[in-house]
C-alpha cells in the first residue's frame, strides 16, 4: 500500500464522523415536511396539557397552598410545567417517533441511502425536536401569564432552557429507541423512568421537602435543574448556579447524545 493511499485510510473515518452541514440540512427538509403533517395534533397536546395541569393543580391546590417556597402557588407550578412540557415533546418524540421511523417505515433506510451518515440523522432529528421543545416551553408559561404569573424579561430565556434541556431527552429518547426490543417496552420506560424524573423535579412540590437522601438523587435529575433555571430567569438569574444547572444539561445532552450515535449506527449500519 502507498504512503498516499495508507494516510486516506486513516483519515477517512474521520471524514465520515464529520458533522456536514448539507446532510443535517437535509435531515432538517425531512424534518419540517414532516411537520407540516401533524403539526396541528402535537401544538394542540403542548398547550392543552400544561392548561389542564394548571387548571386541575393551580386552582385546586393553589387554594389549599397558597405560598410555597416563597412563591405564590401558580407561579411555582407554572414555571415547572414548562420542564414538564420540554421533557414530554422531546422524550416521547425521541422514542417513538424514532422507533416508528426506523422500524416500521424504514425512513433512515431512505435517508442513510443518501450522503448522510447515522451521527447526522441522529443529531438533526434531535435538534429539531429540542426546537419544537423550546417553542412550546412558551405554551404553559403564556397559560400560567393567564391565571396571574407576572411576565419578565428573563423569560426571553425560557426557550434556550427548553432547547437545551429537550436536546437531552430527544437524545435519551433516541438512545431509549435503539435499546428496546418492541414499541410496547416504552412502558417499562415511561413508567420507571419518566414518571419518576416528572414528579421528583420540583414541579409540583420543592425537593427541600424530601428526604435527605431523595434530595441527592433528585440533584442527578436533568429535568431539575431544567426547573431551576426556568424559576431563576422568571424571577431572578443566580449566575453562579444558573452556570452548573446548564453546564448539568448540556453533560447530559453530550453524555446521552454519544450513546445515541453509539446504538443507532449499531441498529443501522454495523
Amino acid at each position: 500500500m502507498s504512503t498516499e493511499t495508507a494516510g486516506a485510510a486513516r483519515t477517512e473515518p474521520a471524514r465520515l464522523r464529520a458533522v456536514e452541514l448539507p446532510a443535517l440540512a437535509g435531515v432538517w427538509r425531512h424534518e419540517v415536511t414532516l411537520f407540516t403533517y401533524y403539526w396541528r395534533s402535537t401544538s394542540f397536546s403542548a398547550v392543552v396539557e400544561p392548561t389542564i395541569y394548571l387548571l386541575s393543580f393551580g386552582t385546586g391546590f393553589g387554594s389549599l397552598v397558597g405560598r410555597i417556597a416563597g412563591y405564590r402557588y401558580i407561579e411555582f407550578l407554572g414555571t415547572g410545567v414548562v420542564a414538564t412540557t420540554a421533557l414530554f415533546v422531546s422524550a416521547f418524540a425521541g422514542m417513538f417517533q424514532t422507533f416508528v421511523r426506523r422500524v416500521y417505515q424504514h425512513a433512515y433506510d431512505a435517508l442513510l441511502a443518501a450522503p448522510v451518515d447515522t451521527h447526522e440523522v441522529v443529531l438533526g432529528e434531535a435538534l429539531f425536536i429540542a426546537v419544537k421543545a423550546g417553542v412550546y416551553c412558551l405554551a404553559p408559561l403564556a397559560v400560567a401569564m393567564c391565571f396571574g404569573l407576572d411576565p419578565a424579561p428573563g423569560m426571553v430565556l425560557v426557550p434556550l432552557i427548553g432547547f437545551l434541556t429537550g436536546l437531552g431527552f430527544a437524545l435519551a429518547g433516541i438512545l431509549a429507541s435503539a435499546l428496546v426490543p418492541s414499541i410496547d417496552s416504552f412502558n417499562y420506560i415511561i413508567s420507571g423512568v419518566i414518571t419518576p424524573l416528572f414528579l421528583v423535579a420540583g414541579t409540583f412540590f420543592p425537593v427541600s421537602q424530601l428526604p435527605g437522601w431523595a434530595q441527592g438523587l433528585a440533584t442527578l435529575n436533568p429535568l431539575y435543574h431544567c426547573v431551576e433555571l426556568v424559576r431563576h430567569a422568571v424571577f431572578g438569574l443566580h449566575p453562579l448556579a444558573d452556570l452548573g444547572h446548564v453546564a448539568v444539561l448540556a453533560l447530559f445532552a453530550l453524555l446521552a447524545g454519544w450513546l445515541a450515535v453509539w446504538r443507532m449506527r449499531a441498529k443501522l449500519v454495523d
